[in-house]
């Protein structure tokens, strides 16, 4: 205890207030900032914390609480969206780094009451049974196909490995890619 005092009333007033805006910065890191984002076709200004995962801004802010949080690590895929086209898993990118960006989810992909063709062709082929990954499988399954990966069930099953079904309904998922991928 003597000792800390002691380091403490040797430090000089520069080091004082090295350590004071250290401590300023570290507090303002979770001030809310602007974040501008399309949404399903939707504009929307948003004040987020820069900490924020997109995936939590999507639930927890937004309410879109098709995208599922699974892991929370990037090894499930549930969180898989679409961002300017690409699809990534949301839990592992900070919200504020696509700002402007457009972002579509599983929300966005039904039009007047029509189910798009890939989330039809999952009915048809049964490509899914608890229906947990099944927002997240859909999405990468449109990332799959806007890729070019969507061939073959081999090269289907490649590039879609990074989504997890715990119920084992991989047959009909690739069934459902490769149908709509056939379609488009």
């Amino acid at each position: 205890m003597a000792g800390s005092a002691a380091s403490l009333a040797a430090m000089s007033h520069a080091e004082a207030q090295s350590i004071s805006e250290t401590q300023s910065t570290v507090a303002d890191a979770g001030a809310a900032r602007p974040l501008q984002l399309t949404v399903n076709g939707v504009s929307r200004e948003l004040e987020v914390d820069p900490r924020q995962s997109l995936l939590d801004v999507l639930r927890e802010t937004l309410d879109l609480t098709g995208t599922k949080k699974g892991c929370n690590q990037g090894a499930c895929g549930a969180c898989t969206i679409l961002v300017n086209g690409r699809r990534i898993v949301s839990c592992l990118t900070l919200a504020s780094m696509h700002d402007g960006a457009e972002i579509e989810t599983i929300e966005g992909l039904e039009k007047n009451g029509e189910l798009h063709p890939l989330q039809q062709a999952f009915v048809e082929h049964e490509g899914l049974q608890c229906g947990f990954c099944t927002p997240g499988q859909i999405m990468s399954g449109l990332g799959c196909i806007a890729e070019g990966h969507a061939g073959s069930p081999e090269e289907i099953r490649f590039w879609m490995s990074g989504n997890i079904c715990r119920c084992g309904a991989y047959p009909g998922i690739v069934a459902a890619v490769a149908d709509a991928a056939g379609r488009s």
